[in-house]
C-alpha cells in the first residue's frame, strides 16, 4: 500500500505552475466544458468581496473567461456577508431559498450540496469565503487537472497553512501548525482506514474541485464532515487514480477557537464511523508532508499499535502478588 501512495504522489501531485491560463484557456475551449465557482458563507463581509473581485477580474475577463460563473450560497448570514459579495460582482443566493422543499439545517455541507441546483458547471470548484490574500491560483491550479487530465475527476488544493499573528502583531506564524484537526483527527483515520487517501496533504482543505458528474452521485454529509465524506466516497466511486491534489502555495484564514475545532474533530469522526461500517483497511503507518526544495515531500512513520495484556494475567506478577 505505501508503494502505491508514493506512486500517486508521482503522478497525481502538481503545482499550479504546471498548467499555465493559456494551456488551460486553450483546452476549455476545445472541449466546451463550463467552470463554476461557489463560495460557501457565514459572516465573511470581512473576506469574500475581495475573492470575489479577485476571481472576476483574473480569471473571467474576457481575456481570460476560465471561470464561467461564480456564486456566492449565503447560509443566513447576519452581517453584510450578502450585500458585499454582490457588490464586488458575484450572484448571490440564499440557502433557504434552495429546493424549500426540504427544509435546510446549518451547515457547510448543507450548503455545498444545495450549490449543486442553483450551478450549471459541467466542472464546479469550492472555495471558502474566509480567505485572507487571495490567489486567483487556488480556482485555475484545482480546475487545471480537470481541464487536460481526462481521467481525473477530483482535485483538492494543498497548501502551507500558518498558524498564528493574523493581527500582524510580530508573533511570528508557524508553517506547519494550522491543520490542528487534520493531523490529530483526519489524517490518522485516513491513514488508518482509507490507506490509499495517505497521500492527501490536506485532506480537510476548502478548495476543491469536481466534475460535477461525479459529486452528483456523492452523498454530502451537512457539517463539517463534508470534505472528509466525499474524500472517501470519492475514492469507492471512481478510484484513487482519479483522484489528484495541486499545490497552490500558502492558505491564510480565520482559524477556530478550541471549542469550534472539538465540534469540527467530533463531527469528522462520526463522518468516518458511518464510512467504516462499510468494510474498512487497516494501515498501522502515518504519512506526514514537509516541505522541501522540490515541494511536498512525505514522511512515513510507524503507528504504536501493540498492547500490553492485563498484568493480572501475567504468571509472574500473579505469583508476586500471592507471595
Amino acid at each position: 500500500m505505501l508503494e502505491e501512495v508514493e506512486r500517486w504522489l508521482r503522478e497525481r501531485s502538481w503545482s499550479a505552475k504546471d498548467r499555465p491560463l493559456d494551456v488551460l484557456l486553450a483546452e476549455k475551449a476545445r472541449q466546451g466544458t463550463t467552470v463554476s465557482v461557489v463560495l460557501p458563507a457565514l459572516d465573511e463581509e470581512a473576506t469574500v468581496g475581495q475573492i470575489v473581485a479577485v476571481i472576476r477580474r483574473e480569471l473571467m475577463s474576457p481575456a481570460c473567461p476560465l471561470v464561467d460563473e461564480l456564486v456566492v450560497i449565503d447560509s443566513g448570514s447576519g452581517d453584510r456577508t450578502a450585500e458585499v459579495a454582490a457588490a464586488a460582482g458575484a450572484r448571490v443566493v440564499h440557502r433557504d431559498a434552495i429546493l424549500p422543499r426540504i427544509p435546510a439545517v446549518p451547515g457547510k455541507g448543507e450548503v455545498l450540496w444545495r450549490s449543486l441546483l442553483v450551478t450549471s458547471g459541467e466542472i464546479v470548484c469550492f472555495v471558502d469565503a474566509d480567505l485572507r490574500e487571495f490567489s486567483p491560483d487556488f480556482v485555475s491550479g484545482i480546475v487545471g487537472p480537470l481541464l487536460t487530465e481526462p481521467d481525473v475527476q477530483f482535485v483538492k488544493a494543498m497548501y502551507d497553512r500558518p498558524l498564528g499573528d493574523e493581527a500582524g502583531t510580530g508573533g511570528g506564524a508557524r508553517n506547519d501548525q494550522g491543520g490542528r484537526v487534520t493531523e490529530l483527527v483526519a489524517r490518522p483515520l485516513l491513514n488508518l482506514h482509507w490507506p490509499q487517501l495517505a497521500g492527501f496533504v490536506q485532506p480537510l482543505g476548502g478548495e476543491y474541485a469536481a466534475r460535477r458528474s461525479l459529486l452528483e452521485r456523492l452523498p454530502f454529509p451537512v457539517g463539517y464532515g463534508v470534505e472528509l465524506g466525499l474524500l472517501v466516497d470519492a475514492l469507492h466511486t471512481v478510484g484513487l487514480d482519479a483522484l489528484a491534489q495541486v499545490d497552490v502555495g500558502v492558505r491564510k484564514h480565520r482559524h477556530q477557537d478550541g471549542k469550534a475545532l472539538g465540534r469540527m474533530a467530533a463531527a469528522i469522526y462520526r463522518t468516518a464511523q458511518l464510512r467504516l461500517a462499510r468494510g474498512h483497511l487497516v494501515r498501522p503507518r502515518l504519512t506526514q508532508f514537509e516541505r522541501g526544495a522540490d515541494g511536498f515531500e512525505p514522511r512515513t512513520h510507524d503507528v504504536d499499535t501493540e498492547e500490553r495484556p492485563p498484568m493480572a494475567s501475567v504468571a509472574e506478577y500473579r505469583a508476586r502478588r500471592v507471595a
